[in-house]
C-alpha cells in the first residue's frame, strides 16, 4: 500500500478503492495524491463510512482527468455504472445532485437533488427530461452551471424576448432571445455537444468541433468558425477553479450569475516604486472586497507593458479567484497585445479591452481584441461602466503607490 500511495499523481481525477470482493468506493479530487493520503491519516474525527472501513482496502486505482469538472463527471459515471458499496451506503439527499436537460423547445439545463428526484416516477422523468446525468456527490451546482454556460453557450434567456440578454451582448448567447437561432439549431450547436461532454466523450466532441470549424471556414462562415475555435480552446483547458473556491460559490448563490470585469493599471515613480492594481466590477459597479494589489518584483527599469505582464501572470496563478468575463486594461494597443499574448500562452480565450487615455488623460480610445459584432455593440452601450472601472483601477494603483512610499519613508 505504501508503494501505491507514493506513486499517486498530484493531478485532478478520480480514485477507486477495492477490497477483496471488488470496487467499494469512488471519489474525486483536485489532487489524487493528497486526497487519497488523507484517508490514511490517524488523526481523523467524525469519519465517513469509507474512512471507518479503510482497513478493508487492498488496492487503489485512479484515472487522471484534465480538470476538476471532468473528474466530477467521471465520478458520476462510475457511481451510476458500478454502484460501489460505500458510495451507495452514504446516501444523503443534501449532497447527491443531478444535471438534467429538459424537453422544452429550447431545452433548459437544470440541477436537482436526490430527494427531489425521488418525487418523480419513471414516466414523469421521461416526459420532462431528455437526459439526466449523475449522481454527483457534493456538486457545487451554481459554479458548475456557470462553467457549462461558458463552455457551451447555454441560454438562460427567454426565446424571442423584447430585449437582448446581457450574455448575447458579450457574445456568450447564440441569440435565443433575439430569434437568431432556431430550436433545432440550438439543439445541434448547444445541447448535443453538452450532452456528449457530460457523457465523458470530450475527445470525440473536440474532433467533431474541429471538423465543423474546417467546414465553416470552407463556406466562409468565419465568425461561427472563430466561435468554435475559441470553444475548442476552452474545452482543451477548462478553467474550473470556482469549484474549489467556497467563498465564490457562496457569493454566486446569493447573487446569481453576474458579469465579472477585472480592471488593471500600473503605477510607477520613474524606474522605482512600481505597483499594479486589480479592481473587480459587475454590471452594477465595483466589488471592493475582491480588489487586489501587486508589488512589481521582476521588472527592471520603466516598462508599464512588462509590469502588466508580470501582474497578469501572477493573477492567473491564483486558482482561488474566479475568472473574469472581460479583462480591462488601462492602456492602448501595446498593453492589449501583451495581455492577449499572456492569455493565449495559457489557453484562455477571454476578451481584452484597452482604454487609451492619452498623455493628459483626456481621451477614451477603446481598443478591442475581438471583432465580434455583439461584443462591440455591448462595449459601445457600456462605455461609462468600463471607463468607471478603468478610472477606479487607476485610482487604486496610485493610492497603493502613495501608501507604499509613505511606509518606506
Amino acid at each position: 500500500m505504501d508503494k501505491i500511495l507514493k506513486n499517486l499523481p498530484d493531478k485532478p481525477g478520480i480514485y477507486l478503492f477495492y477490497n477483496k470482493k471488488g470496487l467499494v468506493y469512488v471519489g474525486k479530487a483536485s489532487s489524487i495524491k493528497n486526497r487519497v493520503k488523507s484517508y490514511f491519516s490517524k488523526s481523523k474525527k467524525n469519519l465517513r463510512p469509507i474512512e471507518q472501513m479503510i482497513y478493508e482496502v487492498v488496492n487503489i486505482k485512479y484515472i487522471v482527468a484534465d480538470s476538476i469538472l471532468e473528474a466530477i463527471i467521471l465520478e458520476g459515471e462510475y457511481i451510476k455504472k458500478y454502484k460501489p458499496k460505500y458510495n451507495i451506503a452514504w446516501k444523503d439527499d443534501k449532497s447527491w445532485n443531478y444535471i438534467a436537460i429538459t424537453k422544452d423547445k429550447y431545452p433548459k439545463v437544470l440541477t436537482f437533488r436526490q430527494h427531489e428526484r425521488k418525487q418523480l416516477d419513471k414516466n414523469q422523468e421521461q416526459k420532462m427530461y431528455s437526459h439526466i446525468f449523475g449522481p454527483y456527490p457534493g456538486l457545487k451546482t451554481k459554479a458548475v452551471l456557470q462553467i457549462l454556460q461558458r463552455l457551451f453557450y447555454i441560454s438562460t434567456c427567454k426565446p424571442n424576448a423584447k430585449r437582448q440578454c446581457l450574455y448575447y451582448q458579450i457574445g456568450q448567447c447564440l441569440g435565443v432571445c433575439t430569434g437568431e437561432i432556431t430550436a433545432q439549431e440550438y439543439k445541434q450547436r448547444v445541447i448535443r455537444p453538452l450532452a456528449m461532454f457530460l457523457k465523458g466523450n470530450k475527445l470525440r466532441l473536440i474532433k467533431n468541433l474541429q471538423k465543423q470549424m474546417k467546414n465553416l471556414a470552407v463556406k466562409k462562415e468565419y465568425e461561427e468558425a472563430a466561435r468554435i475555435r475559441d470553444q475548442i480552446k476552452s474545452l482543451q483547458k477548462i478553467y474550473d477553479v470556482a469549484l474549489l473556491n467556497k467563498s465564490f460559490v457562496k457569493e454566486e448563490t446569493k447573487k446569481g450569475r453576474e458579469l465579472r470585469i477585472e480592471g488593471y493599471d500600473i503605477s510607477n515613480l520613474g524606474a522605482v516604486d512600481k505597483v499594479g492594481s486589480m479592481v473587480v466590477f459587475n454590471q452594477y459597479g465595483p466589488i471592493k472586497d475582491q480588489y487586489r494589489k501587486f508589488n512589481i518584483k521582476s521588472v527592471e527599469g520603466q516598462s508599464d507593458v512588462a509590469c502588466l505582464e508580470e501582474v497578469l501572470r501572477r493573477r492567473l496563478k491564483h486558482d482561488e479567484w474566479a475568472m473574469p468575463d472581460i479583462f480591462l486594461i488601462d492602456g492602448g494597443k501595446p498593453q492589449v497585445n501583451r495581455a492577449k499574448k499572456v492569455l493565449n500562452e495559457q489557453n484562455f480565450s477571454i476578451p481584452v479591452i484597452g482604454i487609451a487615455k492619452g498623455p493628459k488623460r483626456d481621451k477614451n480610445q477603446f481598443i478591442l481584441d475581438s471583432k465580434n459584432k455583439n461584443f462591440t455593440a455591448w462595449v459601445q452601450n457600456n462605455k461609462m461602466l468600463l471607463i468607471q472601472a478603468r478610472d477606479e483601477a487607476h485610482r487604486f494603483a496610485i493610492s497603493f503607490n502613495r501608501k507604499k512610499r509613505l511606509i518606506e519613508k
